[in-house]
């Protein structure tokens, strides 16, 4: 337990034969439950975590944690296989509908390759712990947090960044496809984590679903942690289905959180400005094409610039509404 809530984490691992054991064997003594998801490797990473697990649950406590619905968390390391590989997002899934039936009070997520050392879990755990956020993710992308990410990924770090901001509604987060993060029970319960994305992405997705629900959101320091681990990304695949997952949750949180829940003309300033600035430019498009015939011309740039300024205040009123739900801990 940590300060009196109980803490489980969930490892998702796909063929981390190297890394998984290492991992279980360093968990931080204040997690009572590791629900450690082998996403159907094809290597040895399931039988790493079996063995590793039996040994973690040798040395069990005379009076094991126990969370407010009356759930006893005997076994500590609990291992679970997929038959077939869901992606990371479908792993975390599982895991935390497993803390959120137990009624764990904070759960975490650890990377399988051991990129989340145990004192990143505790900086990650204590503003949901202490009740300052529904909801906490690291960030390595500021001042010397960054020195050990190679820089193509700090480019793509940034893009991917500016996107979540405008999907999420949390425009001061940084770093948010981060996988070391830490949610509430109540959190859990109310953000539909059933439907969740499955694959690389899972965690921009669920920053969408907690704006949705007016959940806090802390940014928190921390390294960037890179041993000999091999990403599983492939990035022809990866951006356009992160593209698409953003912009279908964009406009399901305009919709669910300003029209239906409450009533906001924000998305009207969306909705306009993307049509204005969108039929501005197809109109200097095609006087392009007419190879330079002017009598197009300043209709489709006032057109183009009314739907941009749109755009803007429509981002700005989101910010306001939103300015609440973030807490910034930069502090180390």
């Amino acid at each position: 337990m940590y300060e009196g809530k109980t803490v489980g984490v969930v490892i998702p691992a796909y063929n981390e034969e190297s890394f998984i054991g290492e991992v279980i064997d360093t968990l931080p003594e204040f997690v009572d439950r590791a629900y450690v998801i082998d996403d159907a490797s094809t290597d040895g990473t399931l039988a790493e975590i079996e063995e590793h697990a039996a040994e973690a649950n040798e040395s069990v406590p005379e009076d094991p944690p126990m969370t407010d619905g009356g759930v006893e968390l005997d076994p500590r390391v609990v291992p679970i296989q997929h038959e077939e590989n869901r992606g990371v997002g479908g792993a975390i899934k599982t895991g935390y509908l497993h803390a959120l039936d137990d009624g764990v009070d904070v759960t975490a997520v650890m990377g399988g390759d051991g990129q989340t050392e145990p004192d990143i879990v505790e900086r990650i755990i204590t503003p949901v712990v202490e009740g300052k956020a529904d909801y906490a993710k690291g960030n390595r992308l500021l001042d010397r947090d960054r020195d050990d990410m190679p820089a193509f990924r700090q480019v793509g770090n940034f893009m991917l960044t500016f996107i979540t901001k405008i999907a999420s509604g949390y425009w001061k987060l940084m770093d948010p496809q981060n996988g070391s993060t830490a949610i509430s029970h109540e959190a859990l319960e109310r953000v539909g984590i059933e439907d969740m994305y499955e694959g690389y992405g899972y965690c921009n997705d669920l920053l969408i679903r907690l704006n949705t629900r007016n959940m806090t959101v802390a940014d928190v320091s921390r390294r960037a942690v890179y041993k000999d681990e091999e990403s599983h990304i492939d990035y022809r695949t990866y951006i356009p289905k992160v593209s698409t997952m953003l912009l279908r949750g964009f406009l399901r949180r305009l919709r669910t959180k300003y029209l239906v829940n409450d009533f906001h003309p924000l998305p009207l300033f969306y909705y306009l400005g993307a049509l204005g600035a969108g039929s501005g430019l197809l109109a200097l498009v095609a006087n392009a094409v007419r190879r330079g015939r002017n009598d197009g011309i300043a209709g489709g740039v006032a057109l183009f610039m009314v739907g941009c300024v749109m755009l803007l205040l429509a981002m700005v009123f989101d910010l306001e509404e939103n300015r609440d739900l973030e807490v910034l801990l930069y502090d180390r």
